[in-house]
């Protein structure tokens, strides 16, 4: 639909592409409109980090701050006991409350880069639902929450209706899980005065039950926006790279690998990026998506470092594009490549090149890095690597050495 928006947040949402749909557009920015909004988006605790499909939800609370409203970061405590059966095809293993509880103490890390948390009318929240959803006595919350609820209707969401079509087994707790969401909303509602929620749209029918369930409970009017479901061009879940997921803490991830990340996005997706990840006026996105040919890396480079000085810092971005000129331009080794060190006891019969490529993590499995050997896809301090029996030893490592697995993909190997 052609909407043309009145406050500053709806108007970023759509220009830069944020939006998938909203439950109700003239309303919102209306209410956006009016003064200070709260908003919430909600982030289960499954991981010690959120990984970068994540970041389009954090990005969508930065501007709501930005735009002069206050976001809540609502910690799942409680519902990540019960899990997300969102367009999952099987129950998501059960985490104890110890894990949990240090889940949620890495995510938090990640927000305080992208908002502020402060006492101010647009300070944002950190919340967990397990301050509410943990004291709930079963038979009041049936009698006062559950009868709100049709299961034909919770049945007729897509969400819930793929995993049965397919004939995938969904569990009466995973099936719970809706009703604690639109009681999450309810709740902030009515402690905080939050006035929407946003997600991805595979969460619009859980935002929709929330609506639903604050007008019959609190007779309030509240709202739900969603973002579109992040893939690259060739259709791939953004999160996911060949190495594994892309995660957003440091100590999971290094800003190095997550800068390398960003610049090996594809061509076609680098406007559309530049608009969702970064801070860059809308015209200079437009303008950098659309170089053509070597010029392009130019605006790869761009997205990278923005999108890692946002997370990480200035200095990362910097250290990050500096070793990567290194590794690449100048054949060397650069200071901040991901890095294994070895004991001298790890090298007391020697080392095959095999394990090295596998303990570095530039391989997956022994056969997976003898199979990028035999296919010369690996390199030793920049030499093609044609010997799969080939073993190390400690005059080796007088310095430290470098792997690499194909052109974009390096690691430091020394000894400790």
């Amino acid at each position: 639909m052609t909407y043309h928006p009145k406050s500053e947040f709806m108007a970023v949402m759509m220009q830069r592409g944020f939006l998938a749909d909203c439950t109700d557009y003239q309303g919102l920015d209306d209410a956006l409109s009016r003064g200070v909004t709260p908003a919430y988006i909600g982030f289960d605790a499954t991981a010690k980090s959120l990984h970068v499909g994540s970041l389009i939800q954090i990005m969508m609370l930065r501007w709501l701050q930005k735009t002069g409203h206050k976001p809540i970061t609502l910690m799942g405590g409680g519902t990540t006991k019960v899990g997300d059966p969102s367009f999952r095809a099987d129950e998501r293993p059960l985490l104890n409350e110890a894990q949990i509880d240090s889940n949620i103490a890495g995510i938090k890390k990640v927000f305080e880069s992208y908002i502020s948390y402060d006492d101010g009318p647009t300070g944002a929240l950190m919340l967990n639902n397990a301050e509410w959803l943990d004291s709930l006595n079963y038979l009041d919350f049936l009698r006062d929450i559950g009868r709100h609820f049709s299961v034909n209707r919770m049945l007729s969401f897509e969400s819930v209706k793929s995993r049965i079509d397919r004939e995938q087994s969904l569990s009466f707790l995973e099936f719970n899980y809706m009703i604690l969401q639109a009681y999450d909303f309810l709740e902030l509602n009515r402690r905080y005065g939050c006035l929407f929620q946003m997600g991805g749209s595979d969460q619009w029918g859980n935002i929709v039950n929330g609506i639903d369930l604050t007008r019959r409970v609190l007779n309030h009017e509240i709202y739900g926006l969603t973002s579109q479901l992040m893939t690259t061009s060739d259709g791939k879940k953004m999160g996911k790279s060949q190495n594994g997921a892309v995660w957003l803490n440091a100590n999971m991830l290094s800003p190095y690998e997550f800068w390398q990340f960003w610049r090996n996005t594809t061509d076609a997706d680098t406007g559309r990026f530049l608009k969702l990840y970064t801070e860059l006026p809308i015209n200079e996105c437009d303008r950098l998506g659309a170089l053509e040919g070597s010029e392009i890396n130019r605006a790869k480079i761009i997205l990278a470092n923005e999108v890692t000085t946002l997370l990480h810092g200035p200095d990362a971005a910097k250290t990050a594009e500096a070793t990567a000129r290194d590794v690449f331009e100048k054949g060397g080794v650069g200071d901040d490549l991901p890095t294994l060190t070895l004991a001298v006891s790890d090298l007391a019969d020697g080392i095959s090149i095999v394990q090295l490529l596998v303990k570095s993590g530039l391989a997956g499995s022994g056969k997976e890095a003898k199979r990028l050997i035999a296919e010369e896809g690996a390199k030793l301090n920049d030499a093609p690597l044609n010997d799969a029996s080939l073993v190390l030893n400690a005059d080796d490592f007088t310095k430290p050495i470098k792997l690499s697995k194909g052109k974009k993909k390096h690691a430091l190997v020394q000894l400790g």
